[in-house]
């Protein structure tokens, strides 16, 4: 046996007394696993306007799955320990607790699980930004397009929310055209002279929305023009610190997520552990009382154990029930259809027993 460890009665009780009040404590975890996961998935589809695909969900859903299965593992893990109390209800508890187990185990593999992701889809969060906020910009004048009226609104507040400006930074508004047409005065040269020097047809600007302005610049915003120091006093746009924002959307976007989810990480880790705290004490607990069952002993001392045998052991074990369980559901052909030779040797044995069945013709007188 696996650290075996000798209980008493009393020391059965303890056990079971102090496990089920971590298996409520597990159920409260479970309950703030779930809870984050809600907040994460919200904070998610607020910005999905600007996300191009949605694979960072994975993680908010995983731990909304694993919060609601283990508010009702460690439910039934409470009641167990009930019912240890009493020799005549615990054994109803024997073949459900092995299923106990197994969800268990995968409850804990899946927060690990969470935790690896948090970190290893921080290139994919980046790539979904960097597309979704790429193609938010060029959208912010559709105003009166169905389907994207929403889009500048969504930017102007992520920009001052964030207080961010483009993709990368400032001069991703240089790149695309943000002024709708319906705004436009095509009378005049200015407007002309830019639609006509550009080959795709579009009104560029060196200048981005009021949503860049920085309010702690002691300067007034400076939103057009950026890049012709003649056209602002005392103004050098090499040199000068611009009143903007100097940070992109998409990294302030990254690392808000990323904060987010990596703060998560010893939350998840302390539901682990408590978990599996709550794993091992009910193993100890079970198999201490089958023990004192086994005995015929209620209030005698048993034997609580992890393992009945070792870990290879207790490993081929598994296998061999599960190929067991894999070769009883296979289809055995032969017990369906016999073979072509029992077929062949029926036939002549058939013919035997209808001649001998056959009355002889008797002889002509």
């Amino acid at each position: 046996m696996l650290l075996k460890i000798t209980f008493t009665q009393q020391r059965r009780v303890r056990l079971a007394q102090g496990l089920w009040l971590m298996s409520w404590l597990a159920v409260m975890s479970g309950a703030f696993i779930f809870c984050l996961g809600v907040y994460l998935k919200t904070e998610l589809l607020r910005r999905a306007e600007v996300m191009d695909n949605t694979e960072i969900h994975m993680v908010p859903n995983i731990l909304m799955m694993v919060g609601l299965v283990s508010i009702g593992t460690n439910w039934v893990a409470t009641r167990v320990c009930q019912d240890s109390l009493d020799a005549s209800r615990f054994p109803r508890w024997k073949l459900l607790l092995m299923a106990w187990f197994a969800v268990a185990m995968l409850l804990c593999c899946l927060l690990l699980a969470v935790v690896v992701l948090s970190y290893a889809l921080q290139g994919r969060l980046e790539e979904s930004l960097k597309v979704g906020l790429r193609n938010g910009i060029r959208f912010y004048k559709d105003t009166d397009v169905p389907g994207r009226c929403f889009q500048k609104e969504t930017i102007d507040r992520l920009q001052m929310e964030f207080r961010c400006c483009g993709n990368n930074n400032f001069k991703d508004w240089f790149e695309v055209q943000w002024v709708s047409n319906r705004y436009l005065d095509f009378t005049s040269k200015d407007v002309k002279d830019r639609i006509r020097s550009n080959v795709d047809g579009r009104f560029l600007l060196d200048g981005v929305p009021f949503s860049c302005c920085n309010p702690a610049s002691p300067r007034p915003c400076l939103q057009y023009h950026l890049t012709d120091n003649s056209a602002h006093y005392s103004y050098d746009y090499q040199a000068e610190e611009l009143n903007l924002y100097s940070r992109g959307c998409r990294q302030a976007l990254t690392d808000y997520y990323m904060e987010m989810m990596n703060s998560t990480g010893p939350g998840v880790l302390s539901v682990i552990l408590i978990q599996m705290s709550v794993l091992v004490s009910l193993r100890y607990l079970q198999t201490a009382v089958e023990g004192a069952t086994a005995l015929e002993d209620p209030e005698g001392e048993s034997v609580g154990y992890l393992l009945e045998k070792g870990v290879k052991e207790t490993f081929e074990d598994v296998k061999a029930n599960v190929l067991d369980i894999l070769k009883f559901a296979q289809v055995d052909p032969s017990a369906a259809e016999g073979s072509p030779g029992a077929e062949d040797a029926e036939k002549p044995a058939d013919n035997t027993t209808e001649k001998a069945a056959s009355p002889t013709p008797s002889p002509a007188s």
